[in-house]
Parts: C-alpha cells; sequence; structure tokens
C-alpha cells in the first residue's frame, strides 16, 4: 500500500488525482451532514475543503494545455482512423478545458478579474466533448473485443458473452447480466476501467451545464468512483488504456 502512494505522489497525475479523490470526497461528505442537518460550521469546513483542493489541482494543471494540446498532434498519427479520430477529439477538447481552466485559476489567484459563471461554463463544455469522444472510442474498443471473440469462438458478436459463459461451465440461466458481462470482460480491464472512469466523469459536466440534475452527494460519488478508476489506470499498466 505504501508503494502505491508513493508511486502516485511521485506523479503529478497522481498527486492529482489523490486530490481529485479528496475533492470530491469532500463534496460528498458535506452534502450527507447537509441532509443530516449537522452543524453549519462543519459542513462550511467541508466546503472549504473541497475548494482548497479544486484550487490545488488548479494549481497542479497549469501549463498542461501545451502538453495536451502537443499530444493532439502526435495522436494524428495512430494507424486506427477511429483511435486517431477520437484521441485526437479528445484531446483538443481537453487542452481547450485546460486553457479554461487556467483562466479560471488566474481569476481565483485575484490577479484579472474574471467571470468565473462564462469560463466555468466554457470549461465544463469542452470537457464534456472531451469525455464524449473518449466514451466513443470504449465503445469502439467494446466492439471490437466482442468481434474478435465472435470470430475466434466462430459465434455472432452478439452470442459472445452467452458463448463465453459456457465455456466457462457457468450456467448462463442463473447467472445476472451484469455479472456475465464481468464473466466476459474480466481479460479486458483496461476498457472497463476506462468506461467505468468516464462513464462517471460524463454526468458531472453534464449536472454542471444543467442537461441533468444531481444532488452534490451523487456527483460527489461520481467523483470518487472515477477518481479510483483513474488511478488504478495509473498504477496498474494492465488498466490503461493504450494508446491514450
Amino acid at each position: 500500500m505504501m508503494d502505491v502512494i508513493v508511486k502516485l505522489n511521485s506523479q503529478t497525475a497522481g498527486r492529482d488525482k489523490i486530490a481529485r479523490l479528496l475533492q470530491y470526497a469532500s463534496k460528498a461528505a458535506w452534502h450527507y451532514m447537509q441532509q443530516k442537518q449537522h452543524s453549519r460550521q462543519s459542513i462550511d469546513r467541508l466546503k472549504s475543503l473541497e475548494y482548497t483542493f479544486s484550487s490545488f489541482r488548479k494549481l497542479l494543471r497549469l501549463g498542461r494545455f501545451l502538453d495536451m494540446l502537443y499530444g493532439a498532434f502526435s495522436s494524428i498519427h495512430y494507424p486506427d482512423v477511429t483511435v486517431r479520430i477520437t484521441c485526437t477529439l479528445s484531446k483538443i477538447a481537453n487542452a481547450l478545458f485546460l486553457l479554461a481552466d487556467h483562466i479560471l485559476w488566474i481569476g481565483r489567484t485575484g490577479l484579472i478579474n474574471v467571470n468565473s459563471e462564462k469560463w466555468g461554463k466554457v470549461a465544463n463544455k469542452y470537457w464534456l466533448y472531451s469525455i464524449t469522444m473518449n466514451l466513443v472510442r470504449d465503445v469502439y474498443e467494446i466492439c471490437g473485443i466482442l468481434e474478435r471473440e465472435g470470430h475466434r469462438l466462430g459465434v455472432p458478436p452478439g452470442e459472445v458473452l452467452r458463448h463465453t459463459c459456457l465455456a466457462a461451465g457457468i450456467n448462463r440461466k442463473t447467472l445476472p447480466l451484469s455479472l456475465r458481462a464481468v464473466t466476459f470482460v474480466q481479460d479486458h480491464k483496461d476498457v472497463v476501467v476506462d468506461t467505468v472512469k468516464n462513464g462517471c466523469d460524463l454526468m458531472i459536466p453534464l449536472t454542471a451545464l444543467g442537461y441533468m440534475r444531481l444532488s452534490p452527494g451523487a456527483v460527489g460519488l461520481l467523483g470518487v468512483v472515477s477518481s479510483v478508476a483513474a488511478i488504478i489506470s495509473l498504477v496498474d499498466p494492465l488498466a490503461r488504456l493504450t494508446p491514450a
């Protein structure tokens, strides 16, 4: 456990994910305490903690806009067309999200006056675009896995889960669909972790932009799950979807 913490702490991305986990955990905690009518002082303390972690992450990401933009130029050389398009568009959108995030951080420092509401919406829109492209890529990867397994088993892609379970000696009728899916994708941890992360992340900008109505507690829990998934992908190479 200590090795994992040291490994994460030695990376900027690792520190960001730990801070993100604490940020969203604080959000979920203060909403829970608010629902249980705890003292206003305790709730405000957790809200302040959430804001502190958010500001710390913005500082950690300072300059990442250029890194992400450079990464977008590198991804245009991927041989797979779908991966090339989705990765490139995702990185461009993420670069623009980071640019808006940098502007928000400058506003928080008080160096210049920034319309936080306006730039917050801009940041969330580009974050949403980036996540959407990532999810399109995840669906493409899942379809590719089903197709390859279908060819290997000599069955249509839609029958892969059933045949995989039968080959493992599992009674399909008594096994819930969710467990059958887990049985099938256990050898594809990278796609599973990435899909869970992006699926949870998707709800956060959708809520911030008003397309969904989720409580701060629900947003906090989604952020915690996606942060844990991101941490897993950092510490376990087999859980990291490549190219990214």
